[in-house]
């Protein structure tokens, strides 16, 4: 155990565990120290140099974010020297950065901008010239859209990047010239990058951004001839609130429907519901694995950044990929199908749209395997966009429920959401489906935020051997063992982003204060697990819409039928 340090910070005593830096014993004592390229579990280099403080022991100002305390210590984080130097270096980055704030994305959302308000930095004093702001916007991808002008150089993006074991970015150039691109200043659509959007909440200005299909669903709204249906992810209802000052962890399920119906003429439907669905298809497929002797352990499938990541790195793997497409995929098939059958509505004149956490399902929904059967998909983010522009006053809206017939969903479905649920979902149906006695819905093991959770379970006589993994390198690590045969295990969920879809690449950004003090995964999952825990159905399989679509479309799970509209296939990438 380390042994603890006094010191002080501001003159106020403090007490922390040896290694502690200074910036982290400074919150211990309720003062913020402001940081650019620091952002807790993703990166801490100190080259921004905004939280430079002066400390006893040290020459000159020292990186708060890095410097570890010392017994007797004692920190100054608000002298004169410190708010010169950190006006200075305000003025040297507004000075390399295109300020186009007023149409830039992350207006009165962004900590260059909060900070120079706060030190009174003047954005002209080293300015360059205009014309030096003159590269291309890269629009080359479905889902990310990178401007290098606005870039800072912070680097956060590249950490993100390379803690998801991708690399598809990075700093090239020396000095003065140095910026970040992806290798040989390819376009992203051409590198390895997979859509997480894990740069996207890393990055704090406007340089990089979801691909937006907002006008798209505006223009879909306003016409006539479309029939329009929304339908939200799992996650969305715990995150969204974010945007309209709510705490994090608020589930504004209620809200989020009354707001999408007032957006314009449309119906608004429970992803939860196609989560379900997702369920009654992987736990069937496991089953039939396990009992014919398929390719094991079986992978999820239902995250597209993890599938592309397999794709393009892992192709070997693909074989051991559920067939399943996602619930997003599901939800399009199933409506251009099975809906526009039941109310004689021409798929053509269908338009869905998906609310995702997610920018990777945007470029999911393009896949030629897919069909086109969801023509857009918006972010939480965008949503919460197309609310403001609406002028809703988020708030004081109303609670109303989904519409019918894909209302109704369980608990199972909605942990989709955080890491875990996908595979405490499947094994409350599987369990149940392998053995009719069995009646156990809450698998613990499973639960929370760990980088790697594994356990096993006997079911009607078999030891169904799982493991749970969010992160693109705890997948790595996942596969690895694996092929090196030290892993064994049956069914393994795999999550491309931190703790699940909550932290997904198309959440709401939040101020750096809020990300380096909260942990915004637990909080917002604990939103999810407590609606599982008030749902009255928590199986999957216990769904009474989902028995609908069963006994009216698809008659079994697996069936012939289920698989031309609900698995798919997929392919290595033959640009690698």
């Amino acid at each position: 155990m380390a042994k603890n340090v006094t010191l002080k910070i501001n003159h106020i005593p403090v007490t922390v565990p040896e290694g502690t830096t200074i910036l982290q014993a400074a919150r211990k004592a309720h003062v913020e120290i402001p940081t650019l390229c620091y952002l807790k579990d993703v990166a801490c280099v100190g080259s921004c140099r905004m939280c430079l403080v002066e400390a006893t022991g040290a020459r000159g100002l020292v990186a708060a974010c890095v410097y570890p305390v010392a017994e007797g210590m004692e920190v100054l984080t608000n002298t004169e020297k410190c708010r010169k130097s950190r006006k200075l270096s305000l003025e040297l980055l507004l000075s390399k950065h295109k300020k186009k704030c007023l149409s830039c994305e992350r207006n009165h959302n962004c900590e260059l901008q909060r900070l120079s308000a706060e030190y009174n930095a003047d954005e002209d004093k080293y300015a360059e010239e205009e014309e030096e702001f003159t590269h291309p916007i890269d629009l080359s991808a479905p889902y990310v859209v990178r401007d290098r002008d606005k870039c800072i150089n912070c680097m956060r993006c590249v950490a993100a990047c390379n803690k998801q074991s991708v690399g598809a970015i990075g700093a090239i150039g020396r000095g003065y010239n140095v910026h970040i691109a992806s290798a040989f200043e390819m376009p992203l659509a051409a590198s390895v990058c997979v859509g997480c959007g894990q740069c996207i909440v890393a990055c704090p200005v406007g340089a990089l951004k979801e691909r937006t299909t907002v006008d798209e669903v505006w223009a879909a709204l306003q016409d006539p001839s479309k029939k329009v249906v929304f339908f939200t992810a799992p996650s969305v209802r715990a995150t969204l609130g974010e945007a309209f000052g709510l705490p994090v962890g608020t589930n504004v399920e209620g809200k989020m429907v009354a707001a999408i119906r007032r957006l314009g003429n449309c119906e608004v439907f429970n992803m939860d519901v196609t989560a379900d669905l997702t369920i009654m298809e992987e736990a069937s497929e496991l089953i039939n694995r396990i009992k014919t002797g398929g390719v094991m352990p079986m992978f999820t499938s239902c995250c597209p950044g993890w599938v592309k990541f397999v794709e393009q790195k892992h192709p070997e793997m693909i074989p051991h990929l559920s067939t399943c497409k996602s619930p997003q995929e599901m939800f399009g098939g199933l409506l251009k199908t099975y809906y526009c059958e039941k109310n004689g509505i021409a798929p053509e004149n269908l338009y869905v749209v998906s609310v995702i956490p997610c920018t990777a399902k945007k470029s999911e929904c393009k896949r030629e395997e897919m069909g086109g059967e969801v023509d857009a998909a918006i972010t939480t983010r965008e949503l919460a966009r197309m609310i403001k522009t609406a002028g809703l006053q988020f708030s004081e809206l109303p609670n109303e429920a989904f519409d019918d017939p894909f209302a109704t969903a369980t608990g199972g479905g909605t942990i989709f959401g955080a890491t875990g649920g996908v595979m405490e979902a499947a094994l409350r149906t599987a369990a149940k489906m392998m053995d009719g006695a069995f009646e156990v819905v809450d698998f613990p093991e499973v639960r929370g935020t760990a980088p790697i959770k594994e356990a096993t379970y006997n079911v009607a006589g078999v030891q169904v051997r799982v493991a749970v993994a969010s992160g693109l390198s705890n997948a790595e690590e996942i596969i690895r063992g694996v092929q090196s045969g030290e892993r064994h295990y049956d069914f393994v969920e795999i999550m491309a982003c931190p703790g699940g879809c909550v932290n997904g690449g198309g959440q709401p950004t939040l101020p750096d204060s809020m990300r380096n003090s909260l942990e915004l995964k637990d909080l917002r999952a604990k939103a999810l697990y407590k609606s599982d825990k008030k749902n009255g159905y928590r199986r999957s399989s216990d769904s009474p819409v989902i028995e609908t679509i069963y006994g009216e479309y698809f008659g079994a799970p697996n069936s012939h039928k289920a698989h031309e509209v609900l698995h798919t296939h997929y392919t290595a990438d033959k640009r690698l």
